[in-house]
């Protein structure tokens, strides 16, 4: 792929999806000088990458690094964890919603940055609920109380930010990109909880009848969309007339999958077969949905009243309700307007990742034994 994108920055490039659009970026058939911005850049670095440590709320120290790489390009990986713990509402409004609101100001500034590329989530029409089938950009974005996820409420803020900031400042150009599900390489939420269930030796167990689809996404893929849109939106700015409605990028939203919905618990058996599971599904105790509901209420309660709230259980409500519901969606649009398509196929992704976890952990346990 050839992109004359000129400077770079990457926001969150030493996490997990931030260093692989990196290591891609490196890959350019035309030159590119990529910057890293993170909170924290000892890990995931490579040799002839520029890092700074810095806060994205930090509108001083944003601004001065800009000013001295002069970015061409922006892409915005930077969030938190989606976790549940006390507190974790008002990091996420920090970080999500305050932090790139500061980005947007100081990339306008600059005032030469060409197009800036925001990394939000497929959650963001969804309500953490209900079953989504084959949703499109056309759904809307939730706040609450429809949106019953604080990280998913304050990402779609941050998701209309970004695309109300185009051609804000400027003439620099916006997209937001949407991406369900993303595992792989470097994963620090979905396949490591996915496999520590085959590290506890709880494979055995299913909730629900695993009749409910899913979207998963390499992280590979994600990688690859984000700088697809980087692309079409340098090469928007740099036209004399913009592209027709049919073909437009900036300023609008892209939902990114793998094309390939798998049904959630053989998403998982996926997983842990390439990590060695030989469970029998004939042996796979199913537990109905309905009867993993009422020991999630229990366990819920019991931690309510042991730890006041300040830690959950295992299994709550809301991740039996996420294992059994369906949540599809189409990615015609990402397809037609930034030529996306899935680079790696499912089966593929999962055994990379899973592969990594493995050279990870047997590396971990040798460190312990020395």
């Amino acid at each position: 792929m050839k992109s004359d994108f000129g400077s770079v920055v990457v926001i969150g490039g030493c996490g997990f999806l931030g260093h692989h659009i990196v290591s891609q970026l490196l890959e350019l058939e035309s030159s590119v000088q990529v910057t890293v911005l993170d909170l924290r850049t000892t890990q995931n670095r490579f040799p002839s990458v520029s890092y700074y440590d810095a806060d994205i709320t930090d509108k001083a120290t944003v601004l001065s690094i800009f000013q001295e790489v002069r970015p061409r390009v922006i892409i915005h990986t930077a969030s938190p964890v989606v976790a549940s713990f006390e507190g974790s509402s008002t990091l996420y409004y920090k970080v999500n919603v305050d932090g790139t609101r500061n980005l947007l100001e100081c990339a306008g500034q600059v005032g030469r940055v060409k197009a800036f590329v925001y990394t939000s989530s497929a959650s963001v029409i969804h309500d953490g609920v209900s079953d989504l089938v084959m949703a499109d950009e056309t759904y809307p974005v939730l706040g609450t109380p429809q949106q019953s996820e604080i990280y998913s409420h304050t990402k779609g803020i941050a998701d209309e930010l970004v695309l109300a900031s185009n051609k804000k400042y400027g003439g620099m150009l916006t997209v937001s990109i949407r991406p369900a599900g993303i595992f792989g390489e470097g994963d620090v939420q979905n396949l490591p909880n996915v496999l520590q269930v085959y590290y506890d030796g709880k494979t055995k167990f299913q909730l629900g009848d695993n009749k409910n689809r899913f979207d998963f996404t390499y992280v590979g893929n994600v990688a690859n969309a984000h700088i697809l849109a980087a692309q079409k939106l340098v090469e928007t700015y740099d036209l004399s007339d913009p592209p027709p409605e049919n073909k437009r990028v900036d300023g609008e939203a892209f939902l990114i999958t793998n094309d390939d919905p798998y049904n959630f618990w053989t998403y998982a058996r996926t997983a842990w077969a390439a990590a060695g599971d030989k469970t029998d599904p004939k042996d796979v105790w199913v537990i109905p949905k309905s009867v993993g509901l009422m020991m999630a209420t229990t366990l819920e309660w019991v931690f309510w009243l042991l730890f006041w709230g300040r830690k959950q259980p295992g299994t709550t409500r809301q991740k039996v309700k996420f294992s059994c519901m369906t949540r599809t969606y189409s990615i015609d649009k990402a397809k037609s307007r930034l030529g996306y398509k899935p680079l790696w196929g499912m089966k593929e992704g999962i055994i990379r990742g899973v592969e990594w976890f493995e050279k990870q952990r047997a590396k971990g346990q040798g460190d312990k034994e020395s």
